[in-house]
């Protein structure tokens, strides 16, 4: 999809010609008023659209009206929402041309927005999908255009690993795909490299698999570098379970357990394009599967992770935060300033959230509050979950300094504080996606599979 700029779309030929409308306004074109407005007594509630001919009184050969709801409430996420619905009729109506004429400036979010509705992983479809080929925009600044674009395809990097099959997104693959990237410092960490650096709890868990793992470090340094920022993707490439073996319902989808990676990786993508000064960011991933095979973990076993705290396998089920212990302690040598880790962790934060909301804790309640506020200008639901002391007491363990996992109740929160343990010495955000990174079903303006939760949150977290 080619995204251009004009200041003058109105006489301009394309096959639909998108406008806004306020609850209880007019729009910008006439026609709408008589036919949608008048005639059809059209709202403009948020989302809602209205498609309708121009019988050749405009250049445009048909006039998409979407509504924006009410003009007090509108604010600048919402844009990212009409047009992405807006996108989706027109790929429904089989348009190639068409332009934005909104009211309301939609630089960035409107083509972040235009990127989500059009979005569809079909790479393995013989049939293809309906995509839009040319979108022009209307009253925008080329360098917010420029910014969306970039954000955008960050997003659609994340989704489209995501998505992708085990078979393909391998742990190998991952690190193909970071060394890549140019414009960054990456160095990718083979098996006995990583057993040198002491990481027990990783490769405890990528034991079983007959894929060797990778522990990818990529970094991003900006001209005059204050800021110091590690991001850790969780890159469980498939997580079958292991010893304790997931049932096949639940296995299904487990190629979207690297969602976190799959994040960072967008991420540290979209920075060599944007190129912001003033900030180090470093990406890292401890890549692995976890599979049932002869050398697999086993319940009861006990780790050694890399700050020397040993842990007892209670369940290997839970071994992504055996991964993320070895490389939050990794990032915290680095001395950067601030962590943030996104994974998709527990299932006790999807039944605490859902698939609506991302769970947020830390150690640190300035920067939690920094993050929450990035992510809801970035137009992603975060909550913030309790770390109570208390949470630790169910991970006790009679024969080591803790299990890896407690009570199903408070889950969420207990995997945190079991993160926090292998935190020292800095600022410190832990992301649990693991009711947003992947959806069943559509859900708002998203497609089945991968959503690229994170990539925007960070993105503008790590830029500002």
């Amino acid at each position: 999809m080619e995204i251009k700029v004009s200041q003058d779309v109105k006489n301009l030929h394309s096959d639909v010609i998108v406008i806004s409308q306020f609850e209880g306004e007019k729009t910008s074109q006439e026609i709408a008023n008589v036919y949608a407005i008048e005639k059809d007594h059209f709202e403009g509630k948020l989302g809602q659209t209205y498609l309708l001919q121009t019988y050749g009184k405009i250049p445009a050969d048909k006039i998409l009206v979407v509504g924006c709801g009410k003009r007090e409430e509108f604010t600048p996420t919402k844009i990212t929402e009409v047009v992405a619905k807006a996108v989706k009729k027109l790929n429904q109506i089989h348009a190639k041309h068409v332009c934005f004429d909104f009211e309301v400036m939609c630089g960035k979010a409107g083509v972040i927005g235009a990127f989500i509705g059009d979005y569809v992983f079909d790479k393995y479809k013989t049939k293809k999908s309906n995509h839009l080929e040319e979108v022009t925009f209307a009253n925008v600044k080329e360098e917010d255009v420029q910014e969306g674009l970039i954000f955008a395809q960050g997003m659609n990097f994340a989704r489209d690993i995501a998505n992708e099959p085990a078979a393909y997104a391998t742990p190998t693959k991952l690190a193909e795909l970071a060394l890549s990237f140019e414009g960054l410092e990456t160095k990718v960490f083979e098996k006995e490299e990583i057993e040198k650096m002491g990481m027990g709890a990783y490769l405890a868990v990528a034991r079983g698999s007959a894929e060797p793992p990778k522990f990818i470090h990529m970094k991003y340094v900006g001209k005059n570098a204050k800021k110091k920022v590690a991001f850790i993707g969780k890159g469980l490439c498939f997580d079958s379970g292991g010893m304790d073996l997931k049932p096949a319902s639940s296995m299904l989808t487990m190629r979207d357990d690297m969602s976190g990676a799959a994040c960072v990786l967008g991420v540290m993508q979209s920075l060599t394009k944007l190129q912001p000064e003033g900030v180090e960011v470093h990406g890292i991933i401890a890549a692995c599967e976890n599979m049932p095979g002869q050398n697999a973990y086993k319940p009861g076993d006990i780790l050694t992770a890399k700050n020397g705290k040993t842990v007892e396998v209670d369940n290997t089920d839970a071994e992504g935060r055996l991964t993320l212990a070895d490389a939050l302690c990794y990032a915290c040598e680095l001395g950067v300033d601030e962590v943030v880790d996104i994974a998709t962790l527990t299932g006790a934060c999807v039944v605490a959230l859902g698939s609506i909301a991302t769970g947020v804790m830390g150690n640190d309640e300035e920067m939690i509050s920094k993050f929450l506020k990035t992510a809801k200008e970035s137009g992603e639901k975060c909550w913030q979950l309790p770390m109570f002391e208390e949470y630790k007491d169910s991970l006790k363990s009679d024969i080591a300094d803790m299990k890896n996992t407690g009570s199903r109740f408070g889950g969420a929160s207990a995997a945190g504080v079991f993160l926090k343990e292998f935190v020292d010495g800095v600022k410190w955000v832990h992301v649990d996606i693991a009711g947003t990174a992947f959806l069943e079903k559509p859900q708002g303006i998203f497609c089945y599979g991968a959503t690229g939760a994170g990539v925007r949150t960070l993105l503008n977290y790590a830029t500002k």
